[in-house]
Protein backbone atom coordinates (compact mmCIF):
# COMPACT_ATOMS: atom_id res chain seq x y z
CA UNK A 1 0.00 0.00 0.00
CA UNK A 2 1.08 3.64 -0.51
CA UNK A 3 0.81 5.97 2.17
CA UNK A 4 1.65 10.03 2.33
CA UNK A 5 2.71 12.32 5.40
CA UNK A 6 0.17 14.90 6.28
CA UNK A 7 2.72 17.35 6.83
CA UNK A 8 5.42 17.13 4.10
CA UNK A 9 3.30 15.14 1.56
CA UNK A 10 5.83 12.31 0.69
CA UNK A 11 4.83 9.32 -0.09
CA UNK A 12 5.81 5.58 0.88
CA UNK A 13 5.19 2.28 -0.45
CA UNK A 14 4.80 -0.45 2.27
CA UNK A 15 3.57 -3.71 2.58
CA UNK A 16 -0.09 -4.48 4.36
CA UNK A 17 1.56 -6.38 6.39
CA UNK A 18 4.13 -3.95 8.26
CA UNK A 19 0.27 -1.19 8.72
CA UNK A 20 -1.57 -4.47 9.56
CA UNK A 21 -5.70 -4.42 9.26
CA UNK A 22 -6.42 -2.49 12.67
CA UNK A 23 -3.28 0.41 11.87
CA UNK A 24 -0.56 1.70 13.40
CA UNK A 25 1.50 4.69 14.28
CA UNK A 26 4.48 6.01 11.69
CA UNK A 27 6.88 8.28 11.33
CA UNK A 28 8.12 10.35 8.08
CA UNK A 29 11.61 10.02 7.44
CA UNK A 30 11.71 13.50 6.33
CA UNK A 31 9.99 15.54 8.57
CA UNK A 32 10.00 13.77 11.38
CA UNK A 33 6.07 14.16 11.66
CA UNK A 34 4.40 11.16 12.97
CA UNK A 35 0.59 9.97 12.68
CA UNK A 36 -1.93 7.05 12.71
CA UNK A 37 -2.31 5.62 9.46
CA UNK A 38 -5.26 3.38 9.27
CA UNK A 39 -5.24 -0.21 7.78
CA UNK A 40 -6.16 -1.33 4.14
CA UNK A 41 -9.76 -2.20 3.47
CA UNK A 42 -10.52 -5.63 1.86
CA UNK A 43 -13.42 -6.34 0.36
CA UNK A 44 -14.30 -9.99 0.65
CA UNK A 45 -17.29 -10.49 -1.50
CA UNK A 46 -16.41 -8.62 -4.43
CA UNK A 47 -12.95 -10.91 -4.26
CA UNK A 48 -14.86 -14.01 -4.22
CA UNK A 49 -17.32 -13.03 -6.94
CA UNK A 50 -14.30 -11.96 -9.18
CA UNK A 51 -13.08 -15.85 -8.73
CA UNK A 52 -16.25 -17.59 -9.37
CA UNK A 53 -16.90 -15.89 -12.93
CA UNK A 54 -15.15 -17.85 -15.93
CA UNK A 55 -13.47 -15.64 -17.98
CA UNK A 56 -14.47 -14.26 -21.21
CA UNK A 57 -13.73 -16.30 -24.32
CA UNK A 58 -10.69 -14.48 -26.72
CA UNK A 59 -11.39 -12.52 -29.03
CA UNK A 60 -9.38 -11.79 -31.90
CA UNK A 61 -6.27 -9.61 -31.82
CA UNK A 62 -7.45 -5.93 -32.58
CA UNK A 63 -4.74 -3.26 -33.36
CA UNK A 64 -3.46 -1.34 -30.53
CA UNK A 65 -3.25 2.60 -31.14
CA UNK A 66 0.34 3.79 -30.87
CA UNK A 67 0.16 5.67 -27.93
CA UNK A 68 3.27 7.51 -26.07
CA UNK A 69 4.88 5.52 -23.44
CA UNK A 70 4.49 6.23 -19.84
CA UNK A 71 6.02 8.73 -17.91
CA UNK A 72 8.15 7.79 -15.26
CA UNK A 73 6.99 7.65 -11.74
CA UNK A 74 9.11 8.47 -8.83
CA UNK A 75 8.90 5.52 -6.49
CA UNK A 76 7.95 6.54 -3.04
CA UNK A 77 10.42 5.97 -0.42
CA UNK A 78 9.67 3.04 2.16
CA UNK A 79 8.64 4.30 5.27
CA UNK A 80 9.86 3.73 8.75
CA UNK A 81 7.74 2.15 11.32
CA UNK A 82 7.89 2.47 15.00
CA UNK A 83 6.71 0.40 17.94
CA UNK A 84 7.00 3.01 20.14
CA UNK A 85 5.25 6.54 20.34
CA UNK A 86 8.06 9.44 18.85
CA UNK A 87 8.47 12.54 20.38
CA UNK A 88 6.54 15.40 19.28
CA UNK A 89 8.08 17.41 16.33
CA UNK A 90 10.06 19.92 16.94
CA UNK A 91 8.54 23.77 15.45
CA UNK A 92 9.88 24.69 12.10
CA UNK A 93 12.24 27.61 12.44
CA UNK A 94 10.89 31.19 11.99
CA UNK A 95 11.58 32.92 8.32
CA UNK A 96 13.89 35.35 10.47
CA UNK A 97 16.61 33.47 11.93
CA UNK A 98 18.73 30.75 10.11
CA UNK A 99 17.87 27.23 10.39
CA UNK A 100 19.56 25.12 12.77
CA UNK A 101 21.11 21.56 11.48
CA UNK A 102 19.60 18.73 13.80
CA UNK A 103 22.53 17.66 15.10
CA UNK A 104 25.72 20.27 15.81
CA UNK A 105 29.34 19.17 15.56
CA UNK A 106 30.97 18.80 18.82
CA UNK A 107 34.77 19.64 18.60
CA UNK A 108 37.21 16.89 18.81
CA UNK A 109 39.08 17.15 22.65
CA UNK A 110 42.46 17.53 22.89
CA UNK A 111 44.28 14.72 24.86
CA UNK A 112 46.76 17.38 25.54
CA UNK A 113 44.57 19.46 27.95
CA UNK A 114 46.20 20.36 31.04
CA UNK A 115 49.46 19.32 30.02
CA UNK A 116 51.13 23.23 31.61
CA UNK A 117 49.47 22.75 34.95
CA UNK A 118 49.30 18.78 36.85
CA UNK A 119 46.46 18.00 37.83
CA UNK A 120 45.20 17.20 41.64
CA UNK A 121 43.65 13.65 40.30
CA UNK A 122 47.29 12.75 38.69
CA UNK A 123 48.74 9.89 40.53
CA UNK A 124 51.93 10.12 42.35
CA UNK A 125 54.97 7.97 42.01
CA UNK A 126 55.29 5.70 44.37
CA UNK A 127 58.78 6.70 44.58
CA UNK A 128 57.75 9.77 46.56
CA UNK A 129 57.84 9.64 50.20
CA UNK A 130 55.75 11.55 53.18
CA UNK A 131 57.60 13.96 55.07
CA UNK A 132 56.58 13.41 58.72
CA UNK A 133 57.69 16.71 60.32
CA UNK A 134 57.65 14.76 64.09
CA UNK A 135 60.35 12.45 62.98
CA UNK A 136 62.54 15.44 61.37
CA UNK A 137 61.95 17.11 64.40
CA UNK A 138 63.18 14.38 66.69
CA UNK A 139 66.44 13.78 64.39
CA UNK A 140 66.93 18.08 64.91
CA UNK A 141 66.60 17.68 68.83
CA UNK A 142 69.04 14.31 68.60
CA UNK A 143 71.82 16.03 66.79
CA UNK A 144 71.35 19.51 69.11
CA UNK A 145 71.80 16.78 71.98
CA UNK A 146 74.75 15.49 70.59
CA UNK A 147 76.67 18.55 69.71
CA UNK A 148 75.96 20.09 72.91
CA UNK A 149 76.85 17.58 75.03
CA UNK A 150 80.47 17.82 72.62
CA UNK A 151 80.51 21.29 73.61
CA UNK A 152 80.53 21.13 77.25
CA UNK A 153 83.11 18.08 77.24
CA UNK A 154 85.41 20.10 74.91
CA UNK A 155 85.19 23.42 77.25
CA UNK A 156 85.64 21.88 80.32
CA UNK A 157 88.68 19.52 78.86
CA UNK A 158 90.72 22.15 77.01
CA UNK A 159 88.58 25.50 78.13
CA UNK A 160 87.06 28.27 76.04
CA UNK A 161 89.06 29.30 72.97
CA UNK A 162 90.69 32.81 73.01
CA UNK A 163 88.36 34.21 70.31
CA UNK A 164 85.10 34.03 72.59
CA UNK A 165 84.44 37.67 73.80
CA UNK A 166 84.09 36.96 77.24
CA UNK A 167 85.82 37.97 80.81
CA UNK A 168 88.58 35.56 81.55
CA UNK A 169 90.58 35.63 84.94
CA UNK A 170 94.07 36.84 84.52
CA UNK A 171 95.53 34.53 87.79
CA UNK A 172 94.20 31.25 88.40
CA UNK A 173 92.90 30.30 92.56
CA UNK A 174 95.82 30.85 94.93
CA UNK A 175 96.75 27.45 96.57
CA UNK A 176 96.41 27.74 100.44
CA UNK A 177 99.27 25.70 101.06
CA UNK A 178 101.78 27.68 98.39
CA UNK A 179 102.60 31.39 99.44
CA UNK A 180 103.92 33.52 96.50
CA UNK A 181 105.88 36.43 97.34
CA UNK A 182 107.07 39.29 94.73
CA UNK A 183 107.73 41.88 97.03
CA UNK A 184 106.90 45.40 94.63
CA UNK A 185 111.24 47.06 96.32
CA UNK A 186 112.56 44.08 94.44
CA UNK A 187 111.13 44.91 91.15
CA UNK A 188 113.50 46.88 88.77
CA UNK A 189 112.82 48.78 85.57
CA UNK A 190 115.19 50.81 83.63
CA UNK A 191 116.63 51.63 80.01
CA UNK A 192 119.69 49.99 78.68
CA UNK A 193 122.41 51.79 76.90
CA UNK A 194 121.26 50.17 73.60
CA UNK A 195 117.49 52.16 74.49
CA UNK A 196 115.59 48.85 75.26
CA UNK A 197 113.34 48.75 78.36
CA UNK A 198 114.30 46.00 80.80
CA UNK A 199 112.25 44.66 83.68
CA UNK A 200 113.31 42.29 86.30
CA UNK A 201 111.65 40.78 89.33
CA UNK A 202 112.83 38.61 92.39
CA UNK A 203 110.81 36.39 94.80
CA UNK A 204 110.02 33.36 96.64
CA UNK A 205 107.57 30.28 97.08
CA UNK A 206 107.07 28.71 100.15
CA UNK A 207 104.85 25.51 100.82
CA UNK A 208 103.21 26.21 104.40
CA UNK A 209 101.53 23.07 104.22
CA UNK A 210 102.10 19.80 105.61
CA UNK A 211 102.54 17.58 102.54
CA UNK A 212 104.03 18.31 99.12
CA UNK A 213 102.74 20.20 96.88
CA UNK A 214 103.22 20.98 93.46
CA UNK A 215 104.47 24.31 91.93
CA UNK A 216 102.48 25.64 88.96
CA UNK A 217 103.79 28.51 86.35
CA UNK A 218 103.90 32.07 87.88
CA UNK A 219 102.28 34.34 85.32
CA UNK A 220 103.90 38.05 84.97
CA UNK A 221 101.47 41.14 83.53
CA UNK A 222 102.54 44.90 82.89
CA UNK A 223 99.28 47.65 82.02
CA UNK A 224 99.49 50.45 81.35
CA UNK A 225 98.07 53.87 83.13
CA UNK A 226 94.57 53.08 81.83
CA UNK A 227 94.88 49.11 83.12
CA UNK A 228 95.26 47.84 79.60
CA UNK A 229 97.33 44.76 79.30
CA UNK A 230 100.12 45.52 77.38
CA UNK A 231 102.86 42.47 78.05
CA UNK A 232 102.43 39.47 79.69
CA UNK A 233 105.04 36.26 79.85
CA UNK A 234 105.36 32.90 81.86
CA UNK A 235 108.03 32.13 84.40
CA UNK A 236 108.97 28.50 84.72
CA UNK A 237 109.06 27.98 88.82
CA UNK A 238 113.29 26.31 89.52
CA UNK A 239 111.46 22.91 90.48
CA UNK A 240 108.08 21.44 90.59
CA UNK A 241 107.46 20.28 93.97
CA UNK A 242 107.65 21.56 97.27
CA UNK A 243 108.33 19.80 100.47
CA UNK A 244 106.37 20.97 103.74
CA UNK A 245 108.16 24.41 104.95
CA UNK A 246 110.56 24.80 101.96
CA UNK A 247 111.06 27.57 99.73
CA UNK A 248 112.76 28.47 96.78
CA UNK A 249 113.62 31.96 94.90
CA UNK A 250 112.97 32.86 91.77
CA UNK A 251 114.35 35.55 89.69
CA UNK A 252 113.50 36.71 86.46
CA UNK A 253 114.18 39.50 84.17
CA UNK A 254 112.92 40.42 80.45
CA UNK A 255 113.63 43.53 77.66
CA UNK A 256 111.58 45.03 75.30
CA UNK A 257 109.01 45.69 77.45
CA UNK A 258 106.59 48.40 76.11
CA UNK A 259 107.36 51.93 77.25
CA UNK A 260 103.85 52.19 78.13
CA UNK A 261 103.93 49.59 80.85
CA UNK A 262 103.16 51.19 84.38
CA UNK A 263 101.80 48.79 86.55
CA UNK A 264 103.39 44.60 87.23
CA UNK A 265 100.87 42.08 88.43
CA UNK A 266 102.17 38.79 89.49
CA UNK A 267 100.13 35.44 90.09
CA UNK A 268 99.57 31.86 89.34
CA UNK A 269 99.14 30.79 85.43
CA UNK A 270 95.83 29.75 84.68
CA UNK A 271 95.51 25.84 83.79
Amino acid sequence: MIIQCPACSTKYVVPDTAIGVEGRTVRCAKCRHSWFQEGPVIDVPEQAASAAAPPPPPSAPAEEPQTAPPEPVEEPQTARVEDHEPPLPEPPPSPASPAVPDEVPTPPVSDSYGDDEPSHFDHEPPFRPRRNPLKLWTWAAGIFALLAAATIFAVSYWGLPDWVPVDRPTFAAADADLQLDFPPEQWERRTLPNGTEYFGASGTITNIGTTTRDIPSILIVLRDSRDRKVYEWVVAPPQRTLAPGETVVVNEAVTDVPRAARNVQIGWKPE
